[in-house]
């Protein structure tokens, strides 16, 4: 199994104002998988969303992310573990606002070490695969909010993650950018077998994914035929 997690609890705060956020979940993803996680404020979701990004971690329980126990590594470990095999897509699109969007692609491989000529490769062919080739040298606060969130995009797989994690990725866009944004996530799952986990509210957007997941009080919701 890529993603197990198993008696997942996360509380917040102490004592008589302990807040238990996750209740005990359990939940399974496959590599290639498209999975939708949704359900109202404060069900969870979100919660369960920032410990599979290695983000948060639990109260108690485990996660295994391929053979790793993510629990048992250290900050530094789970933020290579970030660095090397996740990528992000915000709803808010975090790009730098007066820096180009090559810029902003190359920024993780950066990170990573990766010489000049390389990253600046990687970061063409990224753009390329979401449709902005010829747009590598536009500044983001230039660009529309489609055009923003495809450069995030491109940012998030110029890293070649295995799994990729869509917080509202359509939540700042109309309805034609976010179906646009959601073919280009269902091509990158089918085409290139990345696995994605998406965070939306929007039933309309979940049904790009292969399957859909509802939280509800800190619990899956399988009155709402989650799989």
């Amino acid at each position: 199994m890529f993603i197990k997690l198993s008696n997942i609890v996360k509380n917040y705060g102490e004592g008589i104002n302990t807040f238990r956020a996750l209740k005990g979940v359990n939940l399974e993803i496959s590599k290639g998988d498209f999975v939708a996680l949704m359900g109202p404020s404060g069900s969870g979701k979100s919660t369960m969303a920032n410990i599979l990004g290695c983000l948060d971690v639990a109260t108690s329980g485990e996660y295994m992310f391929e053979d790793v126990n993510v629990f048992k590594l250290n900050r530094n470990e789970r933020a290579l573990l970030r660095r090397y095999y996740i990528g992000f897509i915000f709803q808010g699109f975090n790009l730098l606002p007066r820096t180009t969007a090559l810029e902003n692609v190359e920024l993780p491989l950066l990170y990573r070490g990766v010489n000049k000529h390389k990253r600046r490769k990687i970061a063409l062919d990224s753009l390329e695969m979401v449709g902005l080739n010829g747009w590598e040298n536009n500044t983001s606060n230039k660009l529309s909010g489609g055009q923003q969130q495809r450069v995030a995009i491109a940012r998030a797989i110029a890293s070649k993650p295995l799994f990729l994690l869509a917080d509202e990725p359509t939540g700042n866009l109309d309805t034609k950018r976010s179906v646009e944004i959601m073919n280009i996530l269902q091509w990158l799952n089918k085409d290139l077998g990345i696995t994605i986990l998406m965070v939306t509210h929007e039933s309309d957007m979940a049904k790009y994914a292969n399957r859909e997941i509802h939280f509800l009080d800190g619990n899956i919701d399988y009155s709402k035929g989650s799989l």
